[in-house]
């Protein structure tokens, strides 16, 4: 897939990809460093039917999400084979218990059977976290485990 780039001076550049349907989505990042989601109406690929503003934060969650899909997708396929395996992923929201703690305080492992098998962080893949691994509000946890222990996993994460 072909990321075109366009600039606009005086403005920043323009990052875009062309999906199936014909529409582009992509990013617009401003000289200032901020930026904006967008995606173009079918009948003018060059006009904006949706442009939304997002934050560093938001930029570095929407990221994560995305990246995030690719890493559950590959391992759900490599763990396909295995009975009762699965994988999911975690977004750790500002109200998250373990927002600003480590990775042992969440004793995930030990409390579900599931385990974190990688974090993602402002579209960046950190394979095999550490027990001290510091969790960031924005962070994906990608876990792996049973479905029992995926939902404990889940409740501990965000408790209702």
């Amino acid at each position: 897939m072909d990321v075109e780039e366009t600039p606009l001076p005086g403005i920043g550049i323009r990052k875009e990809i062309t999906v199936a349907t014909g529409r582009r989505v992509g990013v617009v990042i401003h000289r200032d460093g901020r930026s904006e989601l967008i995606v173009s109406r079918l009948d003018d690929p060059d006009a904006s039917l949706v442009s939304v503003p997002l934050t560093v934060e938001e930029a570095a969650g929407l990221g994560s999400l995305l990246g995030g899909a690719q890493l559950v997708a590959q391992l759900t396929a490599e763990h396909r084979d295995i009975p009762g395996v699965r994988t999911e992923q975690a977004l750790i929201e500002p109200t998250s218990p373990f927002s600003g703690r480590t990775l042992g305080d969440t004793q995930l492992r030990t409390r579900t059977g599931a385990s974190i098998v990688a974090i993602l962080r402002s579209g960046e893949v950190l394979p095999s976290p550490t027990p001290d691994f510091g969790i960031r509000t924005g962070d994906v946890l990608v876990i792996v485990g049973t479905a029992d222990g995926l939902a404990a996993a889940a409740e501990i994460l965000h408790p209702r």
